[in-house]
């Protein structure tokens, strides 16, 4: 289905992708360092199944419509930045903090994906991304182009998934032992919050 050679330079792309310190990368960890090591794993989950929803509409050309319509892109251009931003408000506020998380663990990790799909879901770069990186790993000769964006969508995916998923659970491992101090875990609630606001500002000023 997929063409050999092509899938194993997408193989070499991809990981460095993943593993290139990025957006997504630096939300999961201002998330897990709030949360812990399973609320940063659960973050890295939902920023891998928006990724999944990005990938399936890409396939199905859905993603075009924001290459066509620009009120569309900036729209949820504006929207993501209003999350982020949000989000940073409440770090810093401390709202949602560990104490809320360790009393009520299962809401704070759904939280968590939660924040992380809406998050992802909300940033059109992710959007052109599927739409100008997987096309270059496709072959139309071999036919079925779609089941071939999809292959490549879920490998990315799934390689997401354990490159994030660590770094989710060793952030919040870290924080964990840090936040014995209460001085540290305001720190760290700082940490998010200015890491929310910084990828809030990106998203509103980088070139689009």
């Amino acid at each position: 289905m997929v063409d050999t050679s092509l899938y194993a330079a997408f193989l070499i792309a991809a990981f460095a992708l993943c593993v290139t310190p990025g957006p997504d990368m630096m939300f999961i960890v201002a998330v897990g360092g709030r949360g812990g090591p399973l609320t940063g794993l659960a973050a890295a989950l939902g920023v891998a199944c928006a990724m999944l929803v990005h990938t399936v509409a890409a396939a199905l050309g859905l993603s075009a419509l924001f290459l066509t319509l620009p009120t569309l892109y900036e729209a949820l251009h504006w929207a993501g930045a209003a999350y982020l931003l949000f989000l940073a408000v409440r770090a810093f506020r401390g709202d949602g903090g560990p104490i809320e998380a360790e009393a009520a663990p299962g809401n704070g990790h759904r939280r968590a994906f939660w924040r992380g799909a809406v998050t992802n879901l909300l940033n059109p770069k992710v959007i052109l991304f599927n739409v100008s990186f997987l096309p270059q790993f496709v072959n139309p000769g071999l036919g079925h182009v779609r089941e071939q964006f999809l292959v490549l969508g879920f490998t990315i995916t799934a390689m997401g998934v354990v490159v994030d998923g660590s770094v989710g659970l060793l952030s919040g491992k870290l924080a964990s032992l840090l936040r014995r101090s209460r001085r540290v875990a305001r720190g760290l609630d700082y940490f998010s919050g200015t890491v929310f606001a910084g990828l809030a500002v990106r998203l509103a000023v980088v070139p689009k």
